[in-house]
């Protein structure tokens, strides 16, 4: 059994791991509240932009002429892999990272991939593998739009002068502090999702200006702010895994600590009775 300094030594340092996890709990659930506020607020606008976006482009005869939206064979994928600038996150970073890789191996199987990371985490697990990285990890220090809106508009430009033929972001959407789910969509090509005759009549309106030109006014805005949204999902999801995940970590080093503590009493009073065996033995030796 070990000696009682050991085990006391051990106790103070889970006891001072303990006060570590707990304060990070408290620091990510102060943090989350802000970031679940935001990514709660923006997730309304987006959807209703998107879908304007996809209800005018249905409604238009034929291509709706946005270079954005060109469909061109497929020979060479760009995926946007956002990721966390630190650890103690759980599985947060590795589940998101094995889905970026599993798009290589799957679904772009024999295509050219590259990879834009965003979050260190993402860009030193892929910087070892034979992957192109280009990486942008500085903006979760500083999210603001016009950081993303930079990011968007490089990436269109890569749309655009055919570098890419399909841009994808696979990033954690912000469920609940305990639940993030890994989402892969597409960024470019703009899908347009086509509408009911019902549904074209409803939207039967008289625009000022065209509907062309309000698509094209639309689109640059719209992806934008689809990236602006999956950056603050996943940085809410970031928080919500890291106060769960040291939530854990604080529970396992209270069950551990009092593990240790009933250790310690059962050494100490083993170490008292054979105290008291040996003056006894050493009394009745010297009353013999």
């Amino acid at each position: 059994m070990a000696n009682l300094k050991d085990i006391r030594s051990r106790i103070n340092s889970v006891g001072s791991t303990m006060q570590i996890t707990n304060a990070m709990k408290m620091v990510s659930a102060a943090k989350l509240k802000r970031a679940q506020d935001a990514i709660t607020a923006m997730r309304p606008y987006s959807e209703k932009l998107t879908e304007l976006l996809q209800n005018l482009s249905a409604s238009l005869e034929g291509d709706s002429g946005s270079v954005y939206a060109e469909q061109r064979e497929i020979k060479k994928v760009l995926v946007i892999l956002i990721t966390s600038n630190r650890g103690l996150a759980g599985a947060f970073n590795s589940n998101a990272i094995r889905r970026a890789k599993e798009l290589a191996e799957t679904k772009y199987l024999g295509k050219e991939i590259d990879y834009l990371t965003i979050g260190k985490k993402g860009n030193d697990i892929l910087s070892k593998s034979s992957y192109i990285i280009l990486n942008n990890n500085e903006i979760l220090d500083d999210l603001t739009f016009e950081n993303t809106a930079e990011i968007a508009e490089y990436l269109m430009d890569l749309f655009v002068d055919a570098t890419y033929d399909k841009i994808d972001i696979v990033y954690n959407s912000f469920r609940n502090a305990a639940n993030q789910v890994i989402v892969t969509e597409t960024f470019l090509p703009i899908e347009n999702e086509s509408s009911d005759l019902e549904q074209e009549v409803e939207l039967d309106y008289i625009y000022e200006p065209s509907k062309e030109e309000i698509i094209k006014e639309l689109i640059p805005k719209s992806l934008k702010t689809q990236l602006f949204k999956a950056l603050r999902d996943s940085v809410a999801s970031e928080h919500g895994a890291r106060m769960t995940a040291m939530h854990k970590a604080t529970d396992n080093a209270q069950e551990l600590r009092d593990e240790l503590v009933l250790q310690y009493n059962k050494a100490r009073q083993a170490a008292i009775t054979a105290e008291i065996l040996e003056i006894v033995g050493g009394a009745e030796a010297l009353a013999g």
